[in-house]
């Protein structure tokens, strides 16, 4: 079901919980350790970074502002287990907290899509974390927040794009520097037309680093089609 489908409510949000949002929508897990799984995506709107590989720029603005209970009844609408709260960066919103306690407590499986740029120590603990690392052809990398790994949870995981064989060198200086591989599963995925395919897996299997090469597996099927 799509958003423009459901009541908007213009109450504050001090007084209903809610979140501005973008869409909901159904597709399959295209990565981390869910790849392949059927989904439901919540995408909340906004985001205070402006990476220049950005594939959702769309969700920066716009959306509208609906009350959790009303998302909650939309998510469940798809009868499915998995849900992946994404965005944007869903953190930048106070809503997003008590909409993924929320989830959690129906009994979904929640994943939350995270820049790395905001605080995640006040998230449910039931909730697995995929968590970017920005690397330097981003242009967000000054606003890592490298804090945020002391909350993560060995069930969590790190996500780094790659965009050039200068971002995946830093990314093995990092992964060293805070012993990432020996804590958690670090996910790579090259920018699509920045970086091959064959040339990240390459440099994956001559690296001495403990990570996992994944390609978006909805741009396979989908291309870069919102809602997919």
């Amino acid at each position: 079901m799509r958003v423009d489908e459901a009541r908007v409510v213009d109450a504050p949000e001090a007084v209903i919980p809610q979140v501005r949002l973008t869409e909901i929508f159904r597709s399959l897990q295209g990565e981390s350790g869910s790849v392949g799984w059927p989904t439901v995506f919540v995408r909340l709107t906004g985001c205070p970074l402006r990476c220049v590989y950005c594939d959702t720029a769309y969700a920066f603005t716009g959306g509208q502002r609906y009350p959790i209970d009303e998302i909650m009844d939309q998510v469940a609408a798809h009868r499915t287990r998995h849900v992946c709260v994404t965005g944007g960066e869903p953190l930048a919103q106070p809503g997003c907290l008590p909409l993924l306690t929320a989830l959690c407590d129906q009994g979904f499986s929640v994943s939350l899509e995270t820049s790395g740029a905001m605080a995640i120590e006040d998230v449910d603990s039931r909730v697995r974390l995929v968590m970017d690392l920005k690397a330097p052809s981003s242009g967000e990398s000054a606003r890592n927040l490298m804090k945020n790994l002391d909350y993560l949870k060995p069930t969590d995981e790190i996500k780094i794009v790659i965009g050039s064989v200068e971002d995946f060198r830093w990314a093995e200086q990092v992964i060293v520097e805070y012993g990432l591989d020996e804590r958690f599963d670090v996910l790579v995925s090259p920018v699509f037309g920045a970086v091959s395919p064959q040339a990240l897996a390459e440099w994956v299997l001559g690296s001495e680093r403990r990570m996992r090469y994944q390609f978006q597996l909805h741009k396979l099927i989908w291309g870069n089609e919102p809602g997919h």
